[in-house]
C-alpha cells in the first residue's frame, strides 16, 4: 500500500516538473522577456520548436497572425440528395421547416497548423436559411455574397429555396471576439446585388428583392460599420444608378482607392462597368482599360484597398491594375491551377483564389517577381468553397 502511494506521489511530482518545464519559453530568461523576443518572429518559425512556443502563438498576448475564413456549402450532389430526401420524408405540417434547411457552413483554415476548424454556429433567431444548389437548376449555383470590412466577415445577400432574399440584415463574424453579430436591417432585403467595402463602410448597390422593382435596381446604400452598434448602425441612401442593368445576376463589385467599382457580367463576355466616388457621391464611367481587362473574379487588398487584382479564369492568368496608364500588368501569364477560378481575395502580400469548382484554394505570393503559387489548400471532403476572407486568427481565452 505504501509502495503504491509513493509511486503515485512520484508520478504526480514528475508531471508537475514536466508542466513547469513546458511552460518555460527560453531557459534562463524570464517568460515576459522571452515573450518580447519571440513576438518578433513569424509564428511558423515557432510552431514546431516546442509545446510552450506552440501554445504561446495562440495566446491573446501574442501578435495575431492571419487565417483563411471560408463560406462553404455541401457539394451540389450532396445538397440535391439532402434536399430531395427532406421533401420525401417531411409531412405537410413541417414541410417548410424541413426543406428550408441552411446549406451553408463556415470554416477557418489555420496556415500555421494547416488545420481546418468550424466557426461557432450562427445565431438561430432568426434562423438563417440559405440555399446554394436547387435540384431544379442543377447546372446553376445560387450566389451567396459576402465581404470583408474592418477585419470582420459579413454576409450581405443570398437566396432561400423559394428564390427569395435570405437575409433581412447582414450577418457578420468578428474573429477577435469569436462572435457573430447582426447589422442593421436592410431597407429592402435583396439578392443579385453589388456589394463591397470602401474605407470601412459597406455599400450595397442594385439587386432585386422578392420581385423586381426599379427603385431597388437603381439604389445605392451605405452602412458605416465604424459607428457603435447599439442604435447608430443604419443604412444611408446615396446617389442611385441611372438604370437597373446591374440587377440581372450576381454583380462583381470591389472597393478601390476610395471608389466602388462594379461590372455587371462575369468572365470575358461583353460587360458594362460603373464607378461610384464615395467622396463626391456620384457615379462615373469605368475607365476603358480597367473594364477591358476585368475578365474574371477581381479583388483589392483588404488592408488598404490600394491594389486591384483580377484573374482570367479561361487562360489562368493573374494581373494587377495600373491606374496611371489604365492598363493591367500580367503577374502570372498562365497557370493551370488558376483556370476556372471562381472567387479571389487579396491581402498581406498574398492573393488567394477558389478554384476547381470550390475544391481548392490556391495561394499566390505577389511580393516577389515573378509572382508564384506558394501553396494549394484542399477544401474538406464533400464541401464546396464559395467565398474567401483573410482575417486575424480567432481570439480564444488563454
Amino acid at each position: 500500500m505504501k509502495d503504491d502511494t509513493l509511486k503515485r506521489v512520484k508520478i504526480q511530482q514528475h508531471d508537475e516538473e514536466e508542466n513547469d518545464e513546458s511552460s518555460i519559453l527560453i531557459p534562463g530568461l524570464p517568460n515576459h522577456l522571452a515573450h518580447l523576443c519571440l513576438s518578433n518572429l513569424h509564428p511558423s518559425l515557432l510552431y514546431g520548436v516546442s509545446r510552450s512556443w506552440r501554445r504561446l502563438i495562440y495566446t491573446s498576448t501574442f501578435p495575431h497572425f492571419y487565417c483563411l475564413y471560408v463560406v462553404c456549402s455541401r457539394s451540389s450532389s450532396n445538397s440535391s440528395r439532402a434536399y430531395n430526401n427532406n421533401i420525401t420524408n417531411c409531412t405537410t405540417s413541417t414541410s417548410t421547416s424541413n426543406t428550408e434547411k441552411n446549406s451553408v457552413e463556415f470554416l477557418c483554415f489555420d496556415p500555421i497548423s494547416s488545420k481546418w476548424s468550424p466557426l461557432p454556429n450562427p445565431p438561430s433567431d432568426p434562423p438563417i436559411r440559405i440555399l446554394r444548389h436547387h435540384p431544379s437548376f442543377i447546372s446553376r449555383s445560387l450566389s451567396i455574397q459576402s465581404l470583408t470590412v474592418s477585419e470582420r466577415m459579413v454576409l450581405i445577400a443570398a437566396t432561400t429555396h423559394k428564390f427569395r432574399p435570405a437575409l433581412e440584415r447582414p450577418l457578420g463574424f468578428n474573429p477577435l471576439c469569436n462572435e457573430w453579430f447582426f447589422g442593421p436591417p436592410l431597407p429592402t432585403p435583396r439578392r443579385w446585388c453589388g456589394t463591397s467595402s470602401v474605407n470601412g463602410n459597406v455599400y450595397v448597390a442594385s439587386g432585386i428583392g422578392s420581385a423586381y422593382h426599379g427603385d431597388v435596381a437603381r439604389s445605392l446604400e451605405k452602412w458605416d460599420v465604424k459607428e457603435k452598434a447599439d442604435h447608430q448602425w443604419k443604412w444611408e441612401k446615396l446617389a442611385g444608378l441611372k438604370d437597373g442593368r446591374f440587377s440581372r445576376e450576381f454583380v462583381d463589385a470591389i472597393g478601390y482607392r476610395g471608389k466602388l467599382c462594379m461590372v455587371n457580367v462575369k468572365g470575358r463576355a461583353g460587360k458594362q462597368g460603373a464607378v461610384y466616388d464615395v467622396t463626391e457621391d456620384e457615379w462615373e464611367e469605368m475607365p476603358e482599360g480597367m473594364l477591358g481587362g476585368w475578365n474574371g473574379p477581381a479583388a483589392t487588398t483588404i488592408n488598404d484597398e490600394s491594389e486591384m487584382y483580377a484573374v482570367d479564369e479561361t487562360k489562368g492568368s493573374l494581373s494587377k491594375y495600373v491606374p496611371e496608364i489604365d492598363q493591367w500588368e500580367e503577374l502570372i501569364e498562365s497557370c493551370d491551377d488558376l483556370k476556372s477560378a471562381e472567387q479571389i481575395t487579396a491581402g498581406r502580400g498574398r492573393v488567394c483564389l477558389i478554384c476547381r469548382h470550390g475544391q481548392l484554394i490556391v495561394v499566390v505570393d505577389v511580393t516577389v517577381t515573378p509572382a508564384k503559387v506558394i501553396r494549394i489548400v484542399t477544401i474538406p471532403s464533400e464541401m464546396e468553397a464559395i467565398s474567401l476572407h483573410i482575417l486575424p486568427r480567432i481570439n480564444v481565452s488563454d
